[in-house]
């Protein structure tokens, strides 16, 4: 198969000691849609962090598999474990073929993590990956500075907004919040 598989859009918003991670459903190959209720959106290290992908299912299920090992090894510390597997994934010959990216949050930090050796925590509380983030991430952005609507609300909507924009992303959304 060469056509590229495209999917989802990830979305984590903090706000008030609240913070919501949400995913769409959307999977497709080329220019069919194959799936429309994946879940990229998981509990990691007994439900204190959110974690979502975007890109290979498979690569992605597998990095998430590694944080958890390294939120183990780091007595639950999101950003160490997110630096560890950073690491890992930039210098293991296997691993940096892998196609994803991922955004953890502990409700202290959300960071996104990529195969480039990238932990990123962004100036606002607001983070996206995936197909749609850029118009997810702007609708997040402008909610969280024009609303006084709760992180779930927000990362809802932005998501919703998103799947109206971009053709990769739908409104099947699954949520998780800490």
């Amino acid at each position: 198969m060469s056509d590229k598989i495209r999917s989802t859009t990830i979305v984590a918003v903090s706000r008030d000691g609240r913070t919501a991670l949400a995913g769409d459903g959307q999977v497709t190959l080329g220019s069919s849609k194959v799936k429309s209720g994946a879940r990229k959106v998981r509990r990691l290290n007994e439900g204190k962090v959110l974690a979502g992908f975007a890109g290979s299912a498979a690569d992605a299920l597998g990095l998430l598999d590694r944080l958890e090992g390294h939120l183990k090894s780091e007595n639950g510390d999101l950003r160490r474990a997110a630096v560890a597997l950073a690491r890992e994934w930039r210098t293991d010959r296997v691993l940096r073929r892998l196609e994803a990216m991922l955004v953890a949050a502990d409700g202290k930090s959300i960071l996104i993590v990529s195969g480039a050796g990238d932990v990123i925590e962004p100036d606002v509380p607001v983070a996206a990956i995936g197909s749609g983030a850029d118009p997810a991430r702007a609708a997040a952005t402008a909610l969280l500075e024009n609303s006084g609507l709760a992180a779930a609300d927000i990362a809802v909507k932005a998501l919703e907004i998103a799947s109206r924009i971009c053709i990769y992303t739908n409104d099947r959304i699954v949520l998780e919040e800490l």
